[in-house]
């Protein structure tokens, strides 16, 4: 199993509010599912295992506690296909501004 050092870059999971204690005025798919709060810092405990209550701390400063479920996690970013018609724009653009419609 994944153990976190003092100070490495992980990430904990909370349930903020199960389901049945949420807001009367949430639409029923949204009461239907817990609120649940993600959130990556640096470890404060000496050690700690994937799926042991810990303490971080935030970017922000804040001291967080939550479920260790990712020791030094990484960033997914997907913005998906490219999009045919958005792959020759920066060069029609250019053709516009120099003055040569033709592209």
């Amino acid at each position: 199993m994944l153990q976190a050092h003092q100070g490495d870059w992980v990430q904990i999971y909370q349930v903020i509010l199960p389901i049945g204690e949420r807001a009367p005025q949430v639409p029923a798919e949204t009461a239907g599912v817990p609120l649940e709060m993600w959130v990556k810092g640096f470890l404060v405990e000496m050690q700690a295992q994937v799926g042991a209550d810990v303490t971080i701390r935030s970017l922000a400063g804040r001291l967080l506690g939550g479920k260790l479920v990712a020791v030094k996690p990484h960033y997914e970013v997907n913005y998906g296909h490219p999009q045919p018609e958005l792959l020759t724009i920066g060069v029609e653009l250019r053709a516009i501004l120099e003055g040569n419609g033709n592209v």
